[in-house]
């Protein structure tokens, strides 16, 4: 019941949709006016002055996929200002009820989830109907299921990190200037509106080290790597994997590169690290009580 409360509150308040889609808005602002052309510029210079339909559509498919990535974090976060409404405005009912903070704890976590996925999904398939549109390729199933496997991850993950943040927030005016931060950092975090690559050692470490830049780059991998061989099939092998670093497709680490499944494994394993330092907090706080 807790779950389907916060969903059905979330839709229904079409303020709290929007300002969940507001980084996304910005995006897709920034790209129309100079980030497309820019990054576009970026590609042809690196192949030689080659123009060809295909970069835009990679150029395209790399913001798109830090833009879903985005998605999942700022869905979950508009769907968890629900419980910090309930914080402030009902935190006794729910203190005196018989149910065990664990599974409130469950039950908002999974509401916002659910909240979060479905407006993932949601600016995924936007996503890849307009790439299509720009002269994209269909993905096969494989790729699809890879999709839908990176979806869940990043939407637990981010869902995760955001509720755990949310634990320590009394106030609706408090988790509005959370958001307004997280917001405005996630796309720098993202490697959306500069790449990664241009930017200074120190602030590529922060990235590679923030676990929702492997939402990013697992997006990334899926919806460009094949067109990317399409495209330096005439270039030095090393121009592509340069390439690739530079706009966070991998992560470097080191002698080590960000494969999809290692990507993955951080997601799943920062979701369960932070549900779980969600639990204890709450459980300290009871014993408080």
């Amino acid at each position: 019941m807790l779950v389907k409360r916060i969903i059905l509150l979330f839709f229904r308040d079409k303020a709290n949709v929007f300002f969940s889609l507001l980084a996304v808005f910005i995006i897709i602002g920034l790209y129309i006016l100079f980030l497309g052309d820019m990054m576009e510029g970026m590609l042809q210079h690196q192949l030689g002055g080659l123009m060809s339909d295909k970069i835009r559509v990679v150029m395209a498919s790399i913001t798109l996929a830090g833009m879903v990535a985005v998605t999942s974090v700022t869905g979950c976060m508009g769907a968890l200002g629900i419980s910090v409404d309930d914080k402030e405005m009902a935190a006794k009912d729910f203190l005196t009820s018989p149910a065990p903070r664990s599974k409130i704890t469950t039950g908002y976590m999974l509401g916002s989830a659910t909240v979060g996925f479905i407006m993932t999904l949601a600016a995924l398939v936007l996503s890849l109907a307009y790439i299509l549109t720009r002269g994209g390729s269909i993905p096969g199933l494989t790729d699809i299921a890879r999709l839908l496997l990176t979806v869940t991850l990043s939407v637990l993950c981010g869902n995760s990190i955001v509720y755990f943040l949310s634990v320590f927030v009394k106030t609706q005016n408090a988790f509005a200037a959370v958001s307004t931060v997280i917001g405005t950092l996630i796309g720098f975090l993202m490697g959306i509106y500069i790449p990664i690559g241009q930017l200074p050692d120190a602030v590529q470490m922060v990235i590679k080290f923030f676990p929702m830049s492997h939402a990013a780059s697992m997006f990334r991998q899926i919806l460009v790597d094949a067109e990317l061989a399409e495209l330096f099939a005439q270039a030095p092998p090393e121009a592509l994997q340069n390439f690739r670093e530079m706009f966070g497709i991998v992560l470097i680490y080191g002698d080590t590169s960000s494969s999809f499944w290692l990507s993955a494994t951080v997601l799943a394993l920062t979701s369960v690290v932070f549900f779980l330092l969600s639990l204890m907090v709450m459980r300290m706080r009871r014993k408080s009580d």
